[in-house]
Order: C-alpha cells, then structure tokens, then sequence
C-alpha cells in the first residue's frame, strides 16, 4: 500500500475505557439462593455461600416455594446464615395459602433468630395454571402483607418489580401501580425481575420515578448458561429473551466452561451498561450456583471493593 493510500485510511476511533473503569469503590451487591432439598444440595449451597461472601453483600436472601411448600426449609437456611456467618440473611415471605395470624408468627420466628430483612411477595400458586386467590384469613396481596409486617417487627422489606411487566399485570400502568402501593405501605427497596436490556431497565426506573415511586429499585441480574431453562424463567415473570442470545450459546452444549464464560461476560456487560447509567447496587439470582456470579462480581467488585481473602 503506498504513502498516500495509508493516509486516507480513517483513524479508529478511540478505544473505549474498560468495563467499571471509573468505578469509585460505591458498588454494592447482594445474592439469592433457594432452600436445599438434598444433603449434597445443601453442602453446594453451603460452598456457594462462602464463595461469595468476600465481596461483602449488602444481603444475602433465600427463597420461598410456591405456595409456601418450602417453609419450613426457607426459615432453616435463613436461620443458618443469620447464626453462623456474618452475612445479612433476609427471608421471603408470601402471601399464598397461609393466615395471617400464621404469617405474622413466621415473621416473628425470624425475627427472634436475628433476621431483621423480609423480601414481601404476593407469592405463586402451589399449581401451575391455577390463578392466585388469596384466602379470606390471608393477606390478599403484597403490599398488604408489607404493612403487616411492620406492624409485627421494623423489618426491612424489600418488593419485586417488573420492568418489562408482570404477565399476570392488566397493564404497565396497573403494574406500576402495585409497585407504589407495596412502596407506600412501607417497602424500603424493590427488586427486579431479571431482564437482559439495560434500556428496559432504565426506561422502568424513569417511568416509577414519575409515578412518585422513590423507594430504591435494584436491577437483578441472572448470569445465563442455559437459555432453555432461562426461556422457561422468562414466561412465568415476563421477561424477554432477546434473539442474539440463543446464537451466543449455539453449538457449546458439550463446552460448559465456553458456556460459562460467554454468560458471565454477558452478566458483566449488562452491568457495566447499568453502572454507567447510574446503578450502584446489583443482585444477583445465583440458583445456588456461584461461579457464574462471582465472575460477574470479580470484573466490577474487584475494582470498587477488594475481595477480602
């Protein structure tokens, strides 16, 4: 190529900074597990746990089963981190097929064990298929089970919200609005439902602060190495699965580590897009697996808070 023909070749453009290279050491995360329900699956959760408390979460959180088929489960593992670790465990709670004399005693048991953080959820129906029917000694939704809760114990509560929209939610308008009333009721903190579009995200956080919603709304985030179970998640809360994601994963069925590492490169891409549109707190559905999250962790946390060792 001659002089003049590599002078007009365009210069590129400036390379852009890395992922969370500006970060200010102000990021917080908090994690989610669901309660085991073997010995092995236990001793892999107990790993998880220890593996992701050097970032220091702002909470871990453990699930509760549809119907409230794990809750006995549920208050055990809470209880466990809440005695034998230094992490702040927090406990879900729903609404379905319980009183709520029976409820508010469950708030009080955890309460009594040092648990001082509930996740409030309207919960699902012990059968797929069946619609939600709250009992007439029950909480009929989540924002009535919030202003009981602080009416047994100064919990603090945390909601679910839904950016691209509940699927059971008449409207986004109707949707919004069950998220102020469970904020008016006394949530202190609503988290989302995973989603993989930062601008759904960021378009869901400016229309709640239109509607008055000033609680704080943390993005949850779901690291994917198997979009088929991830595509089975999104259509029971909602949330799309875009198009370019099942070609990331085509072809690596028999390559788990390639698997996972696109997914946690994914996970960190979104939540270097988040922060950069202001998003200080991350939390992450980690289905009791942790490699995926604190890979995730590692190229953000690691900037803003050193892993403790």
């Amino acid at each position: 190529m001659t002089r003049s023909a590599l002078a007009s070749v365009p210069l590129p453009a400036a390379e852009p900074p890395p992922l969370f290279a500006h970060a200010r050491g102000d990021i917080d995360v908090s994690f989610e597990f669901f309660p085991p329900k073997t010995e092995a699956m236990s001793e892999t959760l107990w790993r998880s746990i220890q593996m992701l408390a050097p970032p220091c979460p702002r909470f871990v959180s453990v699930t509760y089963g549809a119907g409230g088929s794990t809750r006995e489960r549920t208050h055990q593992t809470v209880a466990r981190i809440a005695s034998e670790t230094s992490l702040p465990a927090a406990a879900h709670l729903t609404c379905v097929d319980a009183s709520r004399a029976e409820i508010d005693e469950i708030a009080r048991r955890y309460w009594e064990a040092g648990v001082r953080h509930i996740v409030a959820l309207r919960g699902d129906p012990p059968e797929e298929g069946r619609d939600y029917a709250p009992r007439p000694d029950g909480y009929a939704d989540a924002a009535a089970l919030v202003a009981g809760l602080k009416e047994v114990a100064p919990f603090e509560i945390s909601v679910a919200c839904y950016p691209e929209v509940h699927p059971q939610a008449h409207c986004p308008d109707s949707d919004l609005d069950n998220l102020k009333r469970k904020v008016d009721a006394g949530a202190d903190r609503a988290i989302s439902q995973f989603f993989f579009s930062a601008d759904a995200f960021f378009r869901f956080r400016d229309r709640a602060a239109a509607a008055g919603i000033d609680a704080e709304i943390v993005p949850g985030i779901l690291p994917v190495s198997n979009v088929a179970q991830t595509r089975k998640f999104a259509g029971l809360c909602g949330a799309e699965i875009p198009g370019w994601m099942d070609a990331m994963f085509e072809g690596l069925d028999s390559l788990p580590a390639a698997r996972q590492l696109i997914a946690a490169s994914l996970a960190a891409e979104l939540c270097g897009q988040l922060y950069a549109g202001g998003i200080r707190h991350f939390h992450f559905y980690t289905l009791n697996r942790a490699e995926l999250a604190y890979a995730t962790c590692s190229a953000s946390v690691r900037r803003a808070k050193p892993l403790r060792r």
